[in-house]
């Protein structure tokens, strides 16, 4: 019990790493905290960085999920602390303990967990993801549709239920963390993806 429980909250600190913040420090953009949409993420850092920061932020966020998973998958962790190891990372990147808890809406981040669960899960939320940015060219709309469906997905696949439910909270907070953009998307003023923040 003493090393899953390290094992969860080592996801948490492993995913409280906010690749945004580091990459524009690195490449000397300004804070994301504090430009564009204030959120430290990969479609707020494509606005004030363009195209290879955001890169680079997505693939960082992207493996803050992924990596805790697959490690412990590796070494034969049961569904329910694989589930809690992939929902700590997440947490993690929604309140980063290193920055405040001032962290990002978690899209990637969640995408890489997904992808541990479930590759086909995977494939299918990132579909789902596709045809909405494409359709609407909103990036947050895109991230709460398929987040909504991956829970979805991964019970028709009859991935074990500690994935189901771990999704379920995934996808409660992306909306919670989202309260502003459905706001946005309401009213007509949700910024469309390479817009300008």
């Amino acid at each position: 019990m003493t090393i899953e429980v390290l094992l969860v909250l080592l996801a948490y600190l492993f995913g409280s790493v906010s690749s945004a913040v580091l990459v524009c420090r690195a490449l000397r953009l300004p804070d994301p905290r504090a430009s564009g949409s204030l959120n430290p993420g990969a479609t707020n850092v494509l606005r004030i960085g363009g195209r290879p920061a955001a890169a680079m932020t997505l693939a960082g966020d992207f493996l803050k999920g992924a990596l805790p998973v697959s490690l412990v998958l590796t070494f034969g962790a049961s569904a329910p602390l694989t589930a809690a190891v992939g929902v700590a990372a997440f947490l993690g990147h929604l309140f980063p303990v290193f920055f405040g808890f001032r962290g990002g809406k978690g899209v990637a981040t969640g995408f890489g967990v997904l992808l541990g669960w479930s590759w086909q899960a995977f494939i299918g939320t990132v579909g789902v993801w596709l045809l909405i940015a494409a359709l609407f060219r909103y990036s947050s709309l895109a991230g709460m549709s398929s987040f909504v469906l991956a829970a979805l997905w991964l019970w028709l696949l009859g991935e074990p239920p500690p994935y189901v439910i771990g999704m379920l909270i995934v996808a409660g907070a992306t909306l919670w963390r989202h309260q502003s953009n459905i706001r946005n998307l309401l009213d007509g003023t949700e910024k469309k993806l390479g817009e300008k923040g």
